[in-house]
């Protein structure tokens, strides 16, 4: 039995892959419009296509005996997704819909949902826990929480389990430093930072430096991208197992870096000074966004293993290796 990966080229889809490959034959589908092929390993069975072609998924799930889907194939920029919507309804939603009949159609009763803390919106809480009220406020987070809700309903009328993860901010670079984050454009703030000392940018922009927050900076949850693929590996075992089925599920820190903490710590590991700017809050910047991961340690035994520095610095690792595309 195979695992197909929706989105497997991309920056989470691709590292978790790498794990899974190490353990299970995997078919990745990506149409590359923000994946790279050469993220991924050799032994991959790799279709380039869409996710919203029935018929290339019809000749996926006919020629290969898939188990378990896991979709990452996702637009995610939330500006983006503000000034064209439809994208993101037609990705994020019709698309995974397609994917979705098509995977009923031909009986495959496992779904891995790579979903996103933007569910919650401005949540009332400096900790979010997966009981906390839904609200988003951008078509990006909208569009995850109506493929939640799909997912809700299909599962009583099919043959079908799945597992949502939420969670923040993706960080850091595989430790063999074969793979790592490249977007274009970055908007991922250590990214950005490590670019800047590499001489790549002319400063950093900080937004807002008047938080109710211990340096006057946003705090936020940042996971290495490993421990992001874990959490998706042990979900799929959980359902295999039993362990756990048709849950949601945050994965966090449970404490969070302010931004100034994270431009220090990656100063400290490329031995340079940043040149910073100070600018004005950003309209729906809450001052803390933390993840409380309690509920899947509690139920399938994931913690993340990465602290900020080990995350910065296989990330700086990732970014002296790769120039900024």
């Amino acid at each position: 039995m195979s695992i197909l990966v929706c989105g497997g080229a991309g920056y989470i889809g691709s590292h978790t892959v790498k794990e899974l490959i190490e353990k299970y034959e995997v078919v990745v589908l990506d149409n590359l419009s923000t994946g790279y092929s050469f993220l991924l390993d050799d032994r991959v069975n790799f279709v380039n296509g869409d996710l919203g072609d029935e018929a290339v998924l019809d000749r996926v799930f006919t020629e290969n005996q898939i188990d378990a889907v896991f979709h990452f194939a996702a637009n995610s920029l939330v500006g983006e997704s503000v000034q064209n919507p439809l994208k993101y309804y037609g990705n994020n939603v019709q698309a995974t819909i397609t994917l979705l009949k098509k995977m009923v159609e031909h009986g495959v009763g496992k779904f891995i949902f790579s979903s996103t803390a933007a569910t919650y919106g401005i949540p009332d809480t400096n900790l979010i826990t997966e009981e906390t009220a839904t609200n988003p406020i951008n078509p990006y987070g909208h569009s995850k929480l109506v493929i939640e809700q799909i997912l809700a309903s299909i599962a009583p009328v099919h043959d079908f389990q799945y597992i949502v993860l939420r969670y923040f901010n993706a960080a850091g670079a595989h430790v063999s430093g074969e793979i790592g984050e490249s977007h274009d454009p970055e908007t991922h703030l250590i990214p950005i930072i490590l670019q800047h000392l590499l001489g790549q940018r002319e400063k950093i922009s900080v937004f807002g430096s008047d938080y109710e927050t211990n340096d006057g900076t946003c705090v936020r949850d940042y996971i290495h991208v490993t421990d992001l693929a874990n959490a998706h590996i042990l979900a799929y075992e959980g359902l295999v197992d039993g362990t756990a089925s048709n849950e949601i599920y945050n994965l966090g820190n449970g404490a969070g870096y302010s931004v100034k903490e994270v431009i220090e710590v990656c100063e400290q590991i490329a031995g340079k000074s940043a040149v910073i700017e100070y600018a004005d809050r950003r309209a729906g910047d809450p001052a803390v966004l933390v993840a409380s991961s309690a509920k899947i340690e509690k139920e399938l035994g994931w913690k993340p293993q990465f602290k900020l520095d080990e995350i910065v610095d296989t990330a700086w690792k990732w970014h002296e290796r790769i120039p900024m595309s």
